[in-house]
């Protein structure tokens, strides 16, 4: 049985008052606070650990927790599989009007991607974005990471999504590793 994104946030806010774990930030912070001074450099994805890595000046700046697609393992090969890409990309558009709070797009498919699913006879898909929680969903917070809930994207809270619209550039790499 499918289940819909907001039944699976739903389940997740259940979860986590069940276990007494609240809503919670789990972001670790660096030090210091965003500011426009700071330009991030690279976006680095773990997707096993569901881990996103910020990194300024070659190292690590911050780190958040991700949810990832609902069929998180392998890389993305066809519309509508629900898996997370693998490989390097761009972050090369942002939507400040999404569905999902704020959204910057994840530069999938690239040549390779396109070129596998043309062998494959499928398509790729595509609109795969680094984004916030759904409109109206955001008291939900850093509890939708207890579970994989999204088409293919990389979810973190909306106030993270805000702090990283601030920071990440156009243009800016993003590595997404199995």
């Amino acid at each position: 049985m499918k289940r819909s994104r907001l039944e699976i946030l739903m389940g997740a806010v259940i979860v986590s008052a069940v276990l007494g774990l609240g809503l919670y930030a789990r972001s670790t912070a660096a030090p210091t606070r965003p500011t426009s001074a700071v330009r991030i450099e690279k976006v680095a994805v773990f997707k096993a650990q569901r881990r996103m890595d910020l990194i300024y000046k070659g190292a690590v700046w911050k780190s958040y927790r991700v949810a990832l697609g609902g069929n998180p393992v392998g890389h993305k090969m066809q519309r509508g599989d629900r898996r997370t890409p693998e490989g390097a990309y761009i972050l090369d558009r942002r939507n400040p009007r999404s569905q999902f709070h704020r959204s910057i797009h994840i530069s999938y498919p690239n040549a390779a991607d396109r070129a596998s699913a043309r062998k494959r006879g499928v398509s790729p898909g595509g609109d795969i974005f680094l984004h916030g929680l759904p409109n109206g969903m955001g008291a939900v917070g850093a509890a939708h990471t207890l579970r994989d809930w999204t088409d293919g994207c990389i979810a973190v809270t909306n106030e993270e999504i805000e702090e990283i619209w601030k920071v990440v550039p156009d243009g800016t790499p993003i590595e997404i590793k199995p």
